[in-house]
């Protein structure tokens, strides 16, 4: 999990946020066990620190409701930031010295191997214990990882989510890297048809992968 320095009750409602995309103070409450007074609070020092911001929905007759959301700080204090402004550097200095094709091989190269990676961590288990297992690393890699079941009433096909990205300074300086990444769940799970639903770079609060046995 990634730590932001906060108190535990407002990192919960930054990571909620990060999850739902956008939610009203008494959502949050009931997410967290919390009354709907004290998420407020601490929702009005979150946007006061400028780590989320809101939008009034109007519903009717009454008072508007206010959705809160994260600001790009707030996105980039949960973000893992470890080596990101090394790693981007590194690629630009490669780039300038190498030329740009070289870096998109060195790319390649590095999800094709960590693609062989993840294979032997996987297993040979079932498709759903490999995927669990998937979701396991990139959790602890530091993704806000999830697994959910696309159809659970005919049992069939998985829904691979991730709330952050622990490479995004990477991503949006080399976005060909997202391209790879998807090629690299489909090697790792070379029996199943692995397409992206969703992604952060097009502007969406999460990167979603459909996951299908062939």
């Amino acid at each position: 999990m990634t730590t932001t320095g906060l108190p535990s009750t407002k990192q919960n409602i930054l990571q909620a946020l990060l999850k739902h995309g956008q939610a009203a103070a008494n959502q949050l409450a009931q997410d967290l066990d919390l009354s709907t007074q004290a998420v407020r609070r601490h929702l009005h020092e979150l946007e006061a620190d400028g780590l989320i911001e809101y939008h009034a929905l109007q519903q009717g007759m009454g008072r508007p409701q206010h959705l809160y959301q994260l600001s790009s700080a707030g996105r980039d204090r949960l973000s893992p930031q470890k080596y990101s402004q090394f790693a981007v550097g590194f690629l630009d200095t490669l780039a300038e010295t190498v030329g740009k094709e070289q870096v998109t091989l060195v790319l390649e190269r590095q999800w094709q191997r960590k693609a062989a990676e993840y294979r032997d961590r996987l297993g040979n288990g079932n498709l759903q214990q490999r995927i669990a297992k998937l979701v396991q690393l990139r959790q602890e890699e530091g993704y806000m990882a999830e697994l959910h079941q696309a159809s659970p009433q005919q049992n069939q096909g998985f829904v691979l989510v991730e709330h952050n990205c622990a490479i995004s300074d990477v991503a949006e300086s080399y976005p060909s890297i997202c391209g790879h990444e998807l090629e690299m769940f489909a090697a790792v799970l070379p029996d199943c048809i692995v397409q992206r639903t969703q992604w952060i770079n097009d502007g969406e609060h999460r990167c979603g992968y459909s996951i299908e046995a062939k």
